[in-house]
């Protein structure tokens, strides 16, 4: 890693040390507003998200959150050295707290998140809007105000139709990090299909229920498509990935045939906590 390398993992690191703190702090000592305490935990992901991508492992990132945690539980709640902390965090994460849409930019594909009021159509939450070989492929997560399922929404070019499909990632429970094939090129210029996880270190979620797409759903240049969802547990599978690497849904025919679509793991934790915020605007 380079000089320049070196001091963004730093700044990184720092920024996701100095927010931990300060959550963990909230949890105990109740700081903050639920938007604003909402907006610190977003940020905290984003912050990891910088620091994996700068190259720090999750194993140091899982120390210094143990750090934070130690940290915070060792301040008192009445500590004014803590008030001056919690006041610029205020002044910082006030009006982030109320903003209603967020865009996560990935390194080949980003996340939008929307999370203002929908109570009557369903709407894309957090969204991947993906084109692989003509093929189209909308990821992430949808639903009503406070109902958010993950869901795949796929147009194939031959107006082929899958049966089912199966949303593979890597492990964590198998691995100590993400498979990056870099191939001696800068990591943010890899395609997907090299940041995929080797068989054997893989777990996959095979779809729970298969419709044809609404169109609440479907953008306004797409005619069809076929809508899949996943099990919720897989969402919070994800948010444990390392944003530089990719996931992959495999659709399957009736003739057995597979097609596989990837998809950019990118801020996707980042983007779950600003729809989870509680008492978010709007609602």
């Amino acid at each position: 890693m380079g000089g320049a390398g070196r001091a963004l993992a730093a700044s990184s690191l720092d920024l996701f040390y100095e927010r931990a703190i300060m959550s963990a702090a909230d949890v105990r000592c109740g700081l903050f507003d639920p938007s604003v305490g909402s907006a610190l935990n977003v940020a905290k992901y984003q912050a990891r998200g910088a620091a994996l991508r700068a190259g720090t492992s999750a194993a140091t990132l899982q120390a210094i959150s143990q750090k934070a945690r130690i940290k915070a539980y060792a301040i008192s709640c009445t500590s004014p050295d803590l008030a001056l902390a919690a006041g610029r965090v205020r002044t910082a994460f006030d009006s982030y707290a109320k903003m209603l849409k967020m865009d996560y930019p990935g390194d080949i594909v980003g996340w939008k998140a929307d999370r203002s009021s929908s109570h009557v159509a369903a709407r894309w939450r957090l969204t991947q809007d993906v084109t692989q070989n003509g093929d189209r492929l909308l990821f992430g997560l949808a639903g009503r105000s406070g109902a958010n399922a993950l869901l795949a929404l796929v147009h194939f070019k031959g107006e082929q139709v899958p049966y089912t499909a199966r949303l593979v990632m890597r492990d964590d429970q198998l691995t100590a990090g993400p498979f990056l094939d870099d191939r001696g090129a800068p990591l943010r210029s890899i395609p997907l299909d090299r940041r995929f996880a080797a068989n054997g270190a893989q777990i996959s979620y095979t779809a729970e229920a298969r419709s044809s797409a609404g169109s609440d759903l479907m953008p306004k240049d797409m005619t069809s498509g076929w809508a899949f969802r996943f099990p919720a547990q897989a969402a919070r599978q994800i948010s444990g990935l390392d944003p530089r690497e990719a996931m992959a849904i495999d659709f399957i025919f009736p003739d057995d045939s597979i097609r596989r679509l990837y998809v950019e793991v990118g801020d996707f934790a980042a983007g779950r906590a600003f729809l989870q915020s509680a008492g978010r605007p709007g609602d």
